[in-house]
């Protein structure tokens, strides 16, 4: 059986990432959002704030959650486009948040989803 791709699983995780943000009231403004080589899983709006929130998705938990796997380097990309997204959107005096989604997706079982709120500033 041929495993899928990393596009492949992304987009997985970020549908189930959705599915979830839309039951929690969010409304999805954009996905996969690119300035330039940064890039952001997804864009929604939680009320008045415009969130940017990066997903990860992981089978297990042996090297650490899924929430761990955001290292500095991802920071300062989803920052990096979050900044182009603020200027091309003219959202200058929007609040803005930086939120995790970890999805530990354990195969035949349901997936676990932790949503970390203001992961980062």
């Amino acid at each position: 059986m041929a495993t899928k791709s990393k596009r492949a699983l992304g987009n997985e995780a970020e549908d189930l990432a959705c599915e979830f943000l839309i039951e929690k009231g969010f409304t999805i403004l954009e996905r996969n959002y690119y300035a330039g080589h940064s890039e952001i899983d997804i864009i929604a709006e939680d009320g008045e704030i415009v969130v940017f929130i990066e997903v990860k998705m992981r089978s297990s938990k042996a090297f650490g959650s899924p929430i761990e796997f955001v290292n500095e380097a991802k920071v300062e990309h989803v920052y990096n486009a979050a900044e182009h997204w603020v200027q091309q959107t003219q959202s200058y005096n929007r609040t803005l948040r930086f939120d995790v989604i970890g999805i530990l997706n354990k195969k035949g079982k349901q997936p676990e989803i932790t949503h970390l709120l203001d992961a980062y500033r």
